[in-house]
């Protein structure tokens, strides 16, 4: 790097030439620095008495930007090497010392006007000369430490020792900075050089495979025409290397529809990425050789040189004609899930029609299992369908592992699998099948570059009792795998009797909620949100609640999820922001009121209709609405979700990110819509109030991320004074929980501020 001693090696010497190129490049700088300097010095001095000092001083400089000039024209004559970094290292001492000359024969003499003046040129030519010499450090080093001594003539005087620290410690600044540039420097371009060869090495390995393997390599020019066609690609094209070069890759794929234009969807997928001068994979197209349309295989990235000019693509190609034909044929078989290759729902319901009849009124009965994926939604939201599929394959290579006797396991639809026994034996069997089940499909699995955690569910049926006929059976372990799902997952549950009294259960209570807002059976109640460091309101959360003349209070975690399921949730999501804009507004006007949204609500286009609506008739301000949303709302980016959201921000409406972390959280969301809180969940409050690592770090990083991005944490569920000072040493802005108050009613929560701040009602 400094040149002072010859590093042997092909590698080192580029990183020189680099060097001293990159030096070059800003020379004109310095060069224009020195003229501006010279005439700027006879501007100042040369009218009080300085002019023969000037004179000479002139003289040196345009010498050694004549020397300088000369050097450096007989490097780029010829060869580089460590002799011409210090030859450049030696124009930089030249020059350093000329200006150093100047600061020492024009330092004394003048008046505070012209001291300052050389000053500001003086500090203007070391940055020049500090730039256009941070590639080469030894440079660097010869011309700012004469400049530094020459500042102890400039500012000799006893009062003027401040000046003269800021001056040097400016001085060795830029030198330093020289250092860690010309290191930075060197580090890539060394880098780059190991790049490069690596290259090559990979291209003659390639060359090699493509002599011994069955697949082939290719590539064209700027202009998509195949160039350096090898014997292997001429050979399945039917041509000669010399026949093949230079014809357009579209055309030989053609074929004989080149002609009429008429090409296969897969050929203008081909031709669009080659177009876009993207990369891509995987693409099968069929091509027609010699009359007979064969399926090709390719991939390819583009090239680029080191100047950046597209160069053309580069790729593999493999026949796969028999694989194809394999797969279609394949795919004729309805009885076989396409993407698992297990058997599907109609193959299964045949096979369990079958046990049920070979057993009917003779030995032991058979079971029948449904499987459902747990959190497996939560993969498809956050990593996308392709991620989801891979999942799916692993799992059914698993469940076909586990059911390797005499159990026959299929694919229902989407993440839900089922397992048929044809004879079940004791419960115990089942049970043990089941467990087993679970264990081996909530194991970790490694997709690509992701390691993705799901568990499993399992409802179980045997027959006759749960069901003499297919139909029955397969709806009673429907019910007893919602249960395992509603207990909260990754576990069996067998079917039992009183399953249908609590689906009747379900049916009941979502007819009742449907009379529920006729009948003003809803409330809202009230929980404060207070600033974490004072202890003052900042709010409340509006939360719904329902109490049945007949059934009682009825919890939350109970007749949302019936609400979702029956699509009630948008009406009373309205209902339930109408209410508690009405009430905010009786409040003083620095208090918000939250509201949660579900992802229902935002798909519906009359949702903004209805915030305006609910803000217009009481008299909110929309900036102390603040909606609360979660994960959720973002699993189809098409469904318009998104514009809504922008569309409430333009009103005003603040936005909240509730539950943050729960799930697979993306921090992509962040960047797809501007939020104003990011609600941490409880259950980190409670791990990191227990001293875990994990929930501590993860609130650290959360409150990092939010004030990074101009955001406010709420920590939710704080119930203890411990718990509260926890999230104030964490840093949270805002605080939620029992601690401060349960949820109350609205004439509770209004009782919380001063009666002269509230407004009477409408």
């Amino acid at each position: 790097m400094m040149g002072l001693i010859a590093v042997p090696g092909d590698a080192a010497e580029r990183v020189l030439a680099a060097q001293l190129r990159s030096a070059d490049h800003v020379a004109l700088l310095r060069q224009a620095m020195n003229v501006f300097g010279l005439v700027f010095l006879w501007q100042v001095f040369g009218q009080h008495g300085s002019a023969p000092r000037l004179m000479l001083w002139s003289v040196a400089l345009i010498l050694s930007m004549g020397v300088g000039a000369f050097l450096g024209r007989r490097r780029t004559a010829g060869g580089v090497s460590a002799t011409d970094l210090r030859v450049h290292g030696f124009t930089g001492l030249l020059h350093g010392l000329v200006w150093a000359a100047c600061m020492m024969s024009l330092s004394s003499g003048h008046g505070a006007g012209q001291l300052v003046a050389h000053w500001t040129l003086i500090s203007c030519v070391m940055v020049c000369g500090a730039i256009s010499y941070a590639p080469t450090p030894l440079a660097a080093t010869g011309f700012l430490l004469p400049c530094i001594v020459g500042l102890f003539a400039m500012f000799g005087g006893r009062d003027q020792a401040p000046l003269l620290a800021l001056a040097t410690s400016y001085a060795l600044s830029l030198l330093v900075g020289c250092f860690l540039y010309a290191r930075t420097f060197a580090r890539q371009h060394s880098a780059s050089v190991q790049l490069e060869e690596k290259s090559e090495v990979v291209s003659l390995l390639l060359r090699e495979y493509e002599h011994g393997a069955s697949d082939w390599l290719w590539q064209t020019d700027a202009a998509r025409r195949l160039n350096g066609v090898s014997p292997r690609l001429a050979e399945m094209l039917g041509r000669t290397p010399a026949e093949a070069e230079g014809v357009l890759l579209v055309q030989l794929l053609a074929g004989s529809s080149w002609e009429s234009g008429l090409f296969p969807t897969e050929l203008h997928d081909l031709a669009d990425h080659l177009k876009r001068r993207e990369s891509f994979s995987n693409i099968v197209l069929p091509v027609e050789l010699a009359g007979v349309v064969c399926w090709w295989e390719l991939s390819a990235s583009p090239r680029y040189d080191e100047g950046g000019t597209f160069l053309g693509f580069r790729g593999v190609g493999s026949d796969i004609t028999e694989q194809r034909e394999s797969a279609e044929r394949i795919a004729q078989l309805a009885r076989f899930d396409p993407l698992t290759g297990l058997p599907n729902r109609t193959h299964l319901r045949d096979v369990l029609d079958k046990a049920m009849a070979g057993g009917a009124g003779r030995g032991p009965g058979c079971a029948f299992l449904m499987i459902d994926l747990d959190r497996f939604k939560a993969v498809n939201d956050t990593l996308g369908h392709q991620i989801g599929d891979k999942l799916l394959t692993q799992v059914a290579r698993r469940l076909r592992h586990i059911c390797s006797g005499a159990e026959f396991c299929g694919r229902i639809g989407g993440d839900e699998f089922a397992v048929v026994v044809p004879q079940a034996g004791e419960h115990h069997g089942i049970e043990k099948l089941a467990i087993k089940i679970i264990s081996g499909l909530s194991a970790p699995y490694q997709v690509d570059e992701h390691t993705l955690y799901v568990g499993a569910s399992v409802g179980s049926a045997v027959s006759p009792q749960d069901g003499s006929e297919s139909e029955a059976l397969i709806r009673s372990a429907d019910l007893a795998l919602y249960r395992a799902k509603s207990d909260g997952g990754g576990m069996h549950c067998a079917y039992e009797p009183q399953l249908h009294a609590q689906a009747e259960e379900r049916r009941l209570l979502e007819l009742a909620l449907r009379d529920a807002l006729e009948k003003n059976q809803l409330h809202v109640l009230f929980q404060p949100v207070v600033e974490a460091q004072e202890g003052g309101i900042l709010g409340f959360e509006a939360l719904v609640r329902w109490t049945h003349p007949e059934m009682g209070p009825i919890s939350p975690v109970k007749f949302i999820p019936v609400a979702e399921e029956a699509r009630l949730i948008g009406p009373i999501g309205e209902w339930v922001l109408r209410t508690a804009c009405k009430e905010a507004a009786r409040w003083p006007e620095t208090a918000r009121i939250a509201v949660n949204v579900s992802a229902e609500q935002l798909t519906h286009p009359s949702f903004v209709g209805a915030v305006v609506s609910a803000l217009a008739q009481s008299g909110l301000d929309a900036r102390r609405l603040e909606l609360e949303v979660t994960e959720s709302v973002f699993v189809n980016a098409d469904t318009g979700a998104l514009k809504i959201l922008d569309q409430l921000r333009g009103l005003g409406v603040r936005l909240s990110l509730d539950d943050f972390g729960t799930g697979y959280s993306s921090l992509g969301y962040l960047s797809r819509t501007r939020f104003d809180t990011i609600k941490i969940d409880r259950s980190f409050v409670v791990g990191a109030s227990n001293n875990k690592a994990e929930s501590l770090a993860i609130i650290r990083a959360v409150v990092t991320l939010a004030d990074s991005l101009g955001m406010a944490t709420t920590a939710e569920g704080v119930e203890t004074e411990a718990e509260l000072a926890m999230v104030r040493g964490l840093g949270c802005r805002k605080v939620q929980g029992f601690y401060f108050g349960r949820p109350m009613p609205a004439s509770d929560a209004a009782a919380l501020f001063p009666a002269d701040q509230l407004r009477a009602r409408a």
